[in-house]
């Protein structure tokens, strides 16, 4: 296929960057499924296209269609009667069409503005008739178009991600600490001059195994967690009648609410530990996030 992106393939990217209407797919069968794909693949990647079933079209779906429309129609043999019927009103309405064929001579690829050469020498169904071989080279330059409009377009990863929220890529791109970070009650906090035990209870009674240690303004000074307490037991030292401040670990590594989650999480694996807390632009604690919440969205 790499063959065929020649002066028409350019016509038809350089037709679709100027069209100032909808982009509508069109095709019958298999290579109406192939449109369905194209129509899909190019809204996800900034262009807007919407797919038109031919037989629909032709009982009052030809609504949807108007003057500064392209429309790409899809058809291994250009003879596809639903397909053709359509044509004329087509042609009547102004569109600009672009045809996905094998054959040059037939009905579409005649009246079609721009014809792409889709043909096939033979399918790989054994009896030469299931499409196969024909709707993979519609899919192939379907897909070319697209990712030359993309490129056309400066469409970028985060443009990307905005149209897949749901998927992986989606919430790398888009989804902040402050999206999953547990706040308020949920947030483990002591004063500099808890005790100890407070500091224990406090910090055993969240399910983070960390407590934030602040001072009277409210700002983070240190944090304390449950490898900390376990430490200090294995050195056999009297420590419950300290404060929080004096067993705490001071300066600890934070990070903004506004940070993407997925850079939070190659912060903790870089310096391997398991928790952050979400400090604002004054160091007050305002969340905490666990790497157990990054890695179950699947970051």
């Amino acid at each position: 296929m790499a063959g065929r992106l020649d002066d028409s393939f350019a016509e038809a990217v350089d037709i679709l960057l100027a069209c100032k209407g909808k982009i509508i797919i069109s095709g019958m069968g298999k290579s109406g499924i192939i449109g369905q794909k194209i129509a899909a693949t190019l809204s996800s990647t900034g262009t807007t296209a919407i797919f038109l079933h031919p037989a629909e079209a032709a009982h009052g779906d030809l609504g949807v269609v108007s003057k500064n429309d392209v429309v790409i129609c899809l058809s291994k043999s250009g003879m596809t009667e639903e397909l053709n019927f359509i044509i004329p009103a087509l042609r009547q309405l102004e569109t600009t069409i672009i045809a996905f064929t094998g054959n040059s001579r037939s009905y579409l690829a005649r009246n079609a503005n721009v014809v792409l050469d889709t043909g096939v020498d033979q399918e790989a169904c054994p009896y030469d008739l299931a499409p196969t071989t024909s709707t993979t080279a519609m899919l192939a330059m379907g897909d070319a178009l697209a990712m030359c409009l993309m490129r056309k377009k400066n469409f970028t990863d985060l443009e990307f991600a905005l149209t897949h929220p749901k998927g992986s890529l989606g919430r790398q791109l888009t989804m902040k600490v402050e999206d999953l970070m547990a706040r308020e009650e949920a947030l483990p906090l002591v004063q500099e001059d808890a005790p100890v035990a407070d500091l224990i209870l406090e910090m055993t009674s969240k399910r983070y195994g960390v407590s934030g240690i602040v001072d009277r303004e409210g700002r983070l000074t240190g944090i304390f967690t449950d490898g900390d307490l376990r430490r200090l037991v294995q050195q056999g030292k009297d420590f419950l009648d300290k404060t929080a401040k004096e067993v705490m670990t001071a300066n600890p590594k934070t990070v903004s609410a506004d940070l993407l989650a997925k850079n939070c999480l190659e912060i903790l694996e870089t310096y391997r530990i398991t928790q952050l807390l979400v400090c604002d632009h004054d160091n007050r604690p305002v969340g905490l996030v666990h790497i157990h919440d990054l890695v179950s969205l699947g970051l």
